[in-house]
């Protein structure tokens, strides 16, 4: 019909009737005739599928047409310390950031929206942490970053979280997320194993000036984390230079030898040296060993020859004592046999035997008895 305006509000949208550019009602999902034959009327849809009203003098309409708007929109105003989640239908749907002001739709929906205090709650709730990471696969994660922290502290280590450089507190294993707007935080691990450390390549000059090359075995364990950040910058650090000193004073005191001859006192004295430091700084250390000693080309051959001289030495002397000990026997055996004749006797047939088993063949004259009196005789 002419001069009349058809207008249809679907049912997922809501309308605002405009007349003269002033608002004069909010139109319901329907069909509307208007007689506006001078084009005096105007009509703006807003699909409530977005949950921000998305007119741009949207709080100015607000303020100028209260009674009208309360109903279909809130403002959501958030202090300069506050953060505001927002839920539509127990749904996370918006996360608003300090001193952010926004206008959302209320209707047809339930709309709820949660304000996080950030001078007095750091860590993000676990129903909170629960929505936004285990949702939409990950795409509200992505969102917050700008505003949450998050830290995977692993099995075996303890988290240290620390906001604006001052240690708050210790985290377990798990996921933790907090507030880091306005400050920053951050969250280091300390592993709480027991951990190996290696010494390697110290080059020290023992009491008689020889240059040796060493590596150190030690193990360890953080068993205080807290004292160890606090009174340790790099803790890790700290317990090798502790290790690398304690080892060049106990070799520079002692001559070569007597670090060869007795390397377990070396172990020992540097234990006792780190191990008392060690408590007071929050570790336990549990072992040292001296791994190898590395002495100079020159050295070894030197070496060398002084262990082959003290075992020819050896060797000769076990030779002497042994041409010693047959010599004495030979003594006895004769003395033996001065004394008693059946013994020298049999000892003449024993060499009788050995001769005949050396002789093809044996000319004997005077019978048996030439053969046993005159063939070996031996003359005292």
């Amino acid at each position: 019909m002419f001069g009349y305006k058809r207008i249809v509000v679907a049912q997922h949208e809501r309308g605002f009737l405009f007349r003269d550019s002033q608002l004069t009602e909010v139109l319901e999902p329907g069909v509307y005739r208007h007689f506006d034959p001078f084009g005096r009327v105007q009509i703006e849809l807003h699909d409530l599928g977005q949950a921000v009203c998305n007119n741009k003098n949207a709080e100015i309409l607000l303020k100028g047409a209260k009674d009208l708007l309360d109903p279909y929109l809130e403002l959501v105003d958030m202090a300069e310390h506050q953060i505001g989640v927002v839920y539509r239908d127990n749904k996370f749907i918006d996360l608003l950031a300090p001193g952010e002001r926004r206008i959302f739709w209320k209707r047809p929906y339930s709309l709820r929206v949660d304000r996080v205090d950030l001078h007095n709650d750091l860590p993000v709730s676990r129903h909170l942490v629960e929505t936004v990471f285990r949702s939409r696969g990950g795409v509200v994660a992505r969102e917050l970053q700008p505003y949450i922290h998050t830290a995977e502290v692993s099995d075996h280590y303890v988290g240290l979280l620390l906001v604006d450089g001052e240690l708050r507190e210790t985290l377990k294993p798990g996921f933790h997320a907090f507030w880091a707007v306005k400050r920053h935080v951050s969250v280091e691990q300390l592993d709480t194993r027991v951990q190996s450390m290696e010494v390697q390549g110290q080059e020290i000059l023992s009491r008689d000036k020889v240059s040796l090359r060493l590596n150190l075995g030690a193990q360890f364990q953080i068993v205080d984390p807290v004292k160890a950040r606090a009174k340790l910058q790099h803790p890790l650090d700290w317990i090798y230079r502790e290790l690398q000193f304690a080892l060049r004073q106990a070799v520079g005191s002692r001559d070569l030898d007597k670090l060869l001859e007795d390397k377990e006192r070396v172990d020992r004295e540097v234990f006792d040296k780190v191990a008392v430091n060690a408590a007071e700084n929050g570790f336990e250390l549990r072992s040292v060993g001296l791994k190898d000693v590395i002495l100079p080309g020159e050295m070894k051959e030197i070496l060398n020859q002084v262990v082959q001289a003290e075992k020819a030495a050896q060797a000769n002397v076990i030779k002497r004592r042994e041409e010693t000990a047959a010599t004495r026997s030979l003594l006895n055996t004769a003395k033996l046999m001065d004394e008693n004749p059946t013994l020298l006797r049999l000892k003449e047939l024993e060499t009788l035997e050995k001769v005949t088993d050396k002789v093809d063949r044996l000319t004997v004259f005077g019978g048996l008895d030439g053969v046993l009196k005159d063939t070996v005789k031996i003359n005292v």
